[in-house]
This record gives C-alpha cells, structure tokens and sequence, in this order.
C-alpha cells in the first residue's frame, strides 16, 4: 500500500518533470552561459583539448561536469526534506522509511538522465564520438545515484534532529563545488598545489566522478581501472554510512517530525 502510494506520488512528479523538463536546464546552462563568458572570455582560460577527441570548447568541459555535479546536488537536497516533507506517512504509517529517501533519489535519476541524453546528443553534434560509452555513462550514473543516496540517508534523517542542518549543508555544497575542478581544468591543481591539498582535491570522490565523465565525454576514451575501483569503494561505503546512521536515527522520527 506504502509503495503504491509512493508510486503515485512519483508518478505525479514525473509528469511534472517531463512537463517542465525544459527549464530545469535552464539553470545548468545559464551557469555555463556565465562562466565561459568570465573565464573563457574575461580570464582568456584555455580548455585542455579532449585526448583522442580533439574538442577544445570551454562551455561543453563545463557542461560535462556541472551536470552531474548538479544531479548530486539535487539528491542532497530533495533527500534532506524527504522525511520531513511526509509527516503524515511517517506518523501513521508503519513501513521502511528509507523509501521515501529513495522516491526522491529515482525521481531526481530520471531527471539527470534527461539531462544526460541532452549532454549526449551536443557533444556528439560538436564532434565528440561517444556512442560508445554509453554503457560506461549509464554505470557511471547509477554509482553516482548510489554515492548520493548515502548522503541523502544521512541528511534526511539528521536534519529531523538538527534543523539548522539544512543551512550547513548549504554552505559545504558550496565549498565541494569550488573544491572540484569543474570550473576550471584539473590540470590547474597538478601545476599550483603540492603535498597534502593537491592529494586531497586529486582525490575526494567527486573530483574523480567529474575526471571519469570527462573523460568519457569529452575525451572520448574510458576511465582508467583504478578510478572505476575507487568510485565503487566510494558508492557503496557512502552507501552503507547512510544506511547506518538512518537505522540509528529513524527510531524516534514519529516523535520528531
């Protein structure tokens, strides 16, 4: 009964999504729009050029990177309401409530894949020969979809018991941002950075999210072993973190929403 009702609840949201699909892009692009213009243009940036690809465009090395970095983004943040935005169902209704966090994880997937296959067909109008990879994207989608789903267990549930949690994490969702190369190249870290920081920003796992679908992308050849490898520890321990803290916390959640 739980589920069906969640079906339908998601159900009404993709109508939603496909609906207005079109201007949830509004926002990734209007950013690419605005940054290529202040780095490429004010700040005379190169892009590195895409090895074996040869595309060399500043908009599309973004575009390749912020859109997954936006799809973590929405995960966080829809996950983080997705207990307090269903008080009724968690008063009243006896059920695992770490369905409500993976409603709202399956809806924002459906969404990053549209975005995805927009991605898609400009890199492949541009030049970029990524049929493929198209597997490889799709396994990499979902351990990104895994990797959130373990924040959005921790934060859906602590933010239940620690309210100003939500502007917290506004401010780290900042930091992670300017901590990634996603607006400017990775090479940048390797040539101004030495010891611990270069090794840390190298390192953190979304760095490694945003090389591997750049590399796929905008390169057009696969990432290497070692970053699959590391990005499924990454998954599936962001994973398992989010599953223990939401079955420490959730006991008392009727009493506290």
């Amino acid at each position: 009964m739980l589920w069906n009702l969640t079906l339908r609840e998601l159900r009404g949201k993709y109508r939603r999504s496909f609906l207005g699909w079109g201007w949830s892009m509004i926002n990734p692009l209007m950013t690419v729009l605005i940054f290529s213009f202040v780095f490429s243009r004010l700040f005379q940036a190169v892009p590195p050029v895409g090895d074996p690809s040869g595309l060399q465009s500043y908009a599309l090395y973004l575009l390749v990177g912020l859109i997954p970095w936006n799809f973590f983004s929405l995960i966080s943040s829809v996950g983080l309401g997705s207990v307090l935005g269903s008080p009724t169902l968690v008063r009243k209704v006896a059920f695992s409530k770490e369905v409500l966090v993976f409603a709202q994880v399956l809806f924002s997937f459906v969404q990053f894949s549209i975005e995805m296959g927009i991605v898609l067909a400009v890199v492949t109008i541009a030049g970029g020969g990524v049929f493929q990879w198209i597997p490889f994207t799709l396994g990499l989608m979902i351990l990104l979809a895994v990797f959130g789903a373990g924040f959005a267990l921790a934060l859906s549930v602590l933010v239940v018991y620690f309210r100003d949690i939500n502007y917290l994490w506004t401010i780290c969702i900042q930091l992670m941002f300017y901590a990634t190369p996603i607006v400017y190249a990775d090479t940048l870290v390797r040539e101004r950075l030495s010891g611990a920081p270069r090794f840390i920003l190298e390192h953190t796992p979304f760095a490694i999210f945003v090389k591997s679908f750049r590399h796929m992308l905008y390169d057009g050849r696969a990432p290497s072993a070692e970053n699959w490898g590391l990005l499924f520890c990454y998954a599936i321990v962001s994973l398992m973190i989010g599953l223990f803290i939401f079955s420490k916390m959730s006991r008392r959640l009727p009493e506290e929403v």
